[in-house]
């Protein structure tokens, strides 16, 4: 009997490479992958529903929770995670030496819902009592002009947004001081020569995250992995099928850490820093599932309803697949 053909659209990351190459298999799924770049697989999806399976934006995702019929479900495989504090950048000249000179500033956004910037507002709003209303957002294109938001917002007069001109960067605009900071999940270009007029906010931003992770147990969920709904509906195994195959997959990269006869990633001292993440943050240091993210998850719906994103406060559960929340017991 023929299996199910899926596509899956993701980009090319170590814990996800075993779904590419064949060693992974999802039970009774012939998944066709295509290795896409982030902006791009979720502006498609997002638009167009173009793949069966995708990587998407957890914040995308839960907003698309809010429409009429909902395109998606979720499964908890989260193969993007971020600490955020080493993106936030500032202009020299712009008196920002310290979170709270943030207030009253106009700050650069690619969008104001992208998952990245919600976390840095709400963790500059928890952490350093910046609130999400004391800057005027100026939102538009990093690198190239015209970039719109994906996803249609609503937000009331109180949360500030400007869009810049249609031939404006935001990444120049910060180069030139015309906003004092940005707020992005891509390095600016205007930050990567490093003797230029713009700096992080944060510059001994590991230290800060890791002071963040000890204190509150939260290693930030960028990006989970949805099935369109109307394959859902149609063949439910699939929900389980892929998240158990995406476990499988993460587990080949954790062997793969684990080896010192060779170096799996082209960093020299790759042992010492696995084994430095392992005593901050365990063995399984990168978790997937609901109950090891269950804080995680709750901070970001509580950051996104306080924005005036997510239109009522949800709940973790009510992201996922009903089916990959349980598991049988022999």
């Amino acid at each position: 009997m023929a299996k199910l053909r899926l596509t899956l659209a993701c980009w090319n990351y170590d814990r996800t490479r075993a779904l590419v190459d064949g060693r992974v298999q999802p039970e009774g799924i012939d998944l066709n992958c295509l290795t896409l770049p982030v902006e791009e697989t979720f502006f498609r999806m997002l638009r167009h529903a173009e793949f069966d399976v995708a990587e998407m934006s957890l914040s995308s995702y839960v907003l698309s929770l809010f429409q009429p019929d909902p395109p998606f479900i979720a499964i908890p495989a989260f193969p993007s995670r971020f600490f955020r504090h080493s993106c936030i950048y500032v202009h020299t000249g712009s008196g920002i030496r310290e979170p709270h000179d943030l207030i009253g500033k106009r700050v650069g956004c690619p969008e104001y819902q992208l998952t990245a910037c919600v976390w840095i507002r709400g963790v500059l709003a928890d952490e350093y009592a910046v609130p999400v209303d004391s800057v005027v957002y100026a939102i538009g294109g990093q690198e190239e002009p015209g970039r719109p938001e994906k996803l249609a917002l609503d937000l009331p007069p109180a949360i500030r947004i400007e869009r810049i001109a249609a031939e404006q960067t935001l990444a120049s605009m910060l180069a030139r001081g015309e906003i004092a900071a940005l707020y992005s999940p891509r390095t600016p270009s205007s930050f990567r020569s490093g003797d230029g007029p713009v700096k992080r906010l944060f510059e001994d931003f590991a230290t800060v995250e890791r002071d963040y992770f000890r204190r509150t147990g939260i290693f930030p969920i960028m990006h989970i992995v949805v099935v369109r709904r109307a394959v859902y509906e149609r063949d439910r195994f699939v929900a389980q099928s892929l998240y158990k195959a995406f476990c499988a997959a993460q587990r080949c990269t954790y062997d793969d850490l684990s080896q010192t006869a060779a170096l799996a990633a082209m960093l020299p001292w790759l042992p010492a820093h696995v084994e430095e993440t392992r005593r901050e943050m365990g063995d399984d240091f990168w978790p997937y599932g609901l109950e090891r993210n269950r804080r995680a998850l709750s901070t970001f719906l509580r950051y996104s309803h306080e924005q005036e994103l997510s239109k009522q406060p949800l709940q973790p559960e009510q992201l996922f697949a009903a089916e990959t929340l349980e598991s049988f017991k022999v």
